[in-house]
């Protein structure tokens, strides 16, 4: 079973501590962490294992810290396991940029500076508007989108069956949560974000971004990488410039990424990245598919038991 798609974490997955014991027992690993804080011309691997909590939170930090993790967790992976192939990759939001990076789309370095600042035009976009997120738990697609349009806000993520989350001015989602339950949802909770991340208030992020894209070179993946924006497979330097461009103000259709997979027919999945968030969306997307998560040296091991 040396054959999986792997899978990228997105913002919110980060913690204090992550990727340390990585870099203390991999040296390929120790490499990603040095070059990043040289390319970056600051100590990301310091905030990452020793924080604060407040400054990795910050959407300008963790962006790249997921970014970074989620490699260093791969390239570990594949000293363990030699004979270890990726069939295919994905990630959420942040994390389908990644899963490029995976796929060879750019070099590390050049993705790592996109990645960075993407969170910085995120973090300003955020401070230059009054915005919030509210997940729908239940309720169908259909339905929390008309919800969403009668307040005058955006679907940002349509995760899993039943766990749609919506994103826009604050007065807007307000009023979707308190109208949650009339169109068919079960719960409705507002998330604890600094802005509309996925929402049209993110138009100057995804402005700013284009530019940046415009100017990075971009490879055909070696293996297919599935796009948020999309809901499936892309190809060619122009669609992958303007699908993770779209991205930053689009949905992201990560239910549409994972079908389109399976549809391709693998059923075996690598999650890299803390906190098994896309492992518990994939148990309400596909029972049946295997998902091994990988975020620590612990995990590691388990997930090279599974793989030999």
């Amino acid at each position: 079973m040396s054959k999986a798609v792997i899978l990228f974490s997105g913002q919110g997955a980060q913690k204090v501590g992550m990727g340390k014991d990585i870099v203390e027992n991999y040296d390929v690993a120790k490499q990603l962490f040095a070059e990043a804080d040289e390319t970056l011309g600051f100590s990301l691997s310091e905030i990452m294992f020793e924080g604060p909590a407040e400054e990795l939170t910050k959407t300008s930090r963790c962006q790249p810290a997921l970014y970074l993790h989620g490699l260093a967790c791969l390239a570990a992976l594949k000293e363990r396991v030699p004979s270890f192939e990726p069939v295919a990759a994905a990630g959420l939001s942040l994390g389908e940029f990644t899963a490029h990076a995976a796929a060879g789309t750019f070099s590390f370095a050049d993705g790592l500076k996109v990645v960075m600042q993407r969170g910085q035009f995120m973090e300003e976009a955020c401070d230059a508007t009054k915005g919030a997120m509210a997940a729908m738990i239940g309720g169908t697609p259909e339905a929390i989108t008309e919800l969403a349009a009668e307040c005058d806000v955006d679907v940002a993520n349509f995760n899993a069956p039943g766990q749609i989350v919506v994103s826009g001015n604050e007065e807007g989602v307000d009023k979707a949560v308190a109208g949650a339950k009339g169109a068919g949802a079960k719960m409705a909770k507002k998330l604890n974000v600094a802005g509309a991340y996925h929402s049209r208030l993110m138009q100057s992020a995804q402005d700013k971004l284009s530019g940046v894209l415009a100017e990075t070179e971009v490879n055909e993946p070696g293996i297919p990488v599935a796009s948020n924006f999309k809901g499936g497979k892309v190809n060619g330097a122009a669609e992958i410039r303007e699908t993770l461009e779209k991205q930053v103000t689009g949905s992201v259709r990560w239910v549409e990424c994972i079908e389109a997979l399976i549809a391709d027919g693998h059923t075996t999945f690598i999650e890299l990245g803390p906190g098994k968030l896309i492992a518990g969306m994939m148990k309400r997307i596909n029972k049946e598919a295997t998902v091994i998560c990988i975020e620590d040296i612990e995990s590691l091991d388990a997930a090279v038991e599974q793989l030999s």
